[in-house]
C-alpha cells in the first residue's frame, strides 16, 4: 500500500493530500450523493462571514477559454447559519473540515474565528485574505505585508487550532506575504486563489460580468499557480498547499513536485464531480508506478 496521509508539524492531518477548494464544493453534502466524502483528504467548506452576505448582481459567472470567471462575492447566509444549520450535517464525516472565513474588516474576521472556536470537528480555518470578488476585505488584506500580518497575528490570538492564510497571486511578489504571515503566526499557506481578469461581449459592447473584472480559474491558471508554489515552498518553513487550475492527477502531482504538501481542486468540480476521486486514485497508481511508498516522498522532489 501507497502512504497517502499528510501530517502537519501543527498536528494539522489529511488522510491523503486532496482537498477541495472553498467556494466549488458547497458545504460538501452536497456531493454526498456522487462520492465518497470520507475517501477525501479534506473540504474546505464555502467561504464564511459574520453576516448573510448576498453576493454581487447577476451576471456574475462567464466562461472564458480554459478557464471561468466568477464575481460571486462570497455568498452565503452567516456563520450562525453554519453553525446551527450546516455544522450537525457535516461534523460525522471522516475527514478534516475546515472553515473558509472571510470577511470586510478584521473585526469581522476575528468574529467569525470567535464563534468556530466551540466546533471541536473543524480542525482548521482558511483565512480568506485573497479574494478579488468583494469591495472592501478579502484581497485588500492580501496585497501588502503589512496588511497580511496584522489580519494573520490577530486571528491568531483568538485560534489555537491550525491556520492556513489563503494568498492572493494578484501582488507583485507572493513570497514576502507567505514569509509574513508565516512570522505571524499561519500554520501553511494556500496558494493561489483567483486571477484578476476580465471578459467583454463585443457584440453588446458590455463586461460580462455585473461587476466588470473577476475571479479567473482553471487550467489557463496553472502555469503561473505551479510556478509560485515553486517559489515559495522553497522561502518558507511551513507547508504549502497548492491549488489553481488542477483539473486531473497529473495537474495535482505538478504542485506537489514543486513543492505542495496537499492540493485544492476546485473548478474541476464543476466540470467532473467524480474528480477529486479519480486524482486520489490516480496518485496511488503513479506512486506504484514510480515505486514510491510514501507520497511525502513527492513533496518538492522536482529534478532541476
Amino acid at each position: 500500500m501507497v502512504k497517502q496521509e499528510i501530517k502537519f508539524a501543527c498536528g494539522l492531518t489529511f488522510k491523503n493530500p486532496v482537498l477541495t477548494a472553498s467556494g466549488t464544493f458547497g458545504y460538501g453534502h452536497e456531493f454526498e450523493d456522487l462520492i465518497d466524502l470520507n475517501r477525501l483528504g479534506g473540504i474546505i467548506v464555502k467561504g464564511t462571514t459574520l453576516e448573510p452576505r448576498e453576493g454581487n448582481p447577476y451576471p456574475r459567472m462567464a466562461e472564458t477559454p480554459s478557464g471561468m470567471l466568477n464575481a460571486v462575492g462570497l455568498q452565503n447566509k452567516g456563520v450562525d447559519y453554519f453553525i446551527d444549520s450546516i455544522y450537525p450535517t457535516i461534523k460525522d464525516l471522516k475527514t478534516a473540515l475546515i472553515v473558509n472565513v472571510s470577511g470586510r474588516s478584521i473585526d469581522d474576521y476575528v468574529g467569525v474565528t470567535e464563534k468556530l472556536t466551540d466546533l471541536d470537528k473543524i480542525v482548521a480555518i482558511e483565512v480568506n485574505i485573497s479574494c478579488p470578488n468583494v469591495k472592501q476585505g478579502g484581497m485588500s488584506f492580501g496585497t501588502t505585508c503589512e496588511g497580511a500580518s496584522e489580519i494573520t497575528r490577530e486571528i491568531r490570538r483568538k485560534w489555537d487550532r491550525a491556520m492556513i492564510v489563503k494568498l492572493t497571486p494578484n501582488v507583485t511578489d507572493i513570497v514576502s506575504i507567505a514569509k509574513a504571515v508565516e512570522t505571524e503566526g499561519a500554520d501553511a499557506v494556500s496558494m493561489v486563489n483567483t486571477f484578476l481578469g476580465m471578459a467583454i461581449d463585443v457584440e453588446r459592447q458590455e463586461p460580462l460580468l455585473s461587476t466588470i473584472t473577476g475571479g479567473l480559474s482553471g487550467p489557463a491558471i496553472r502555469p503561473i499557480a505551479v510556478r509560485m508554489v515553486w517559489q515559495t515552498a522553497k522561502a518558507i518553513s511551513i507547508p504549502v498547499i497548492g491549488l489553481g487550475g488542477i483539473m486531473n492527477g497529473r495537474d495535482a502531482l505538478e504542485f506537489i513536485l514543486a513543492g505542495a504538501s496537499a492540493i485544492q481542486v476546485g473548478t474541476a468540480n464543476f466540470v467532473n464531480p467524480h474528480v477529486t476521486m479519480e486524482i486520489v486514485d490516480y496518485i496511488e497508481d503513479y506512486c506504484r508506478r514510480k515505486g514510491v511508498s510514501d507520497i511525502t516522498q513527492l513533496v518538492g522532489a522536482i529534478n532541476h
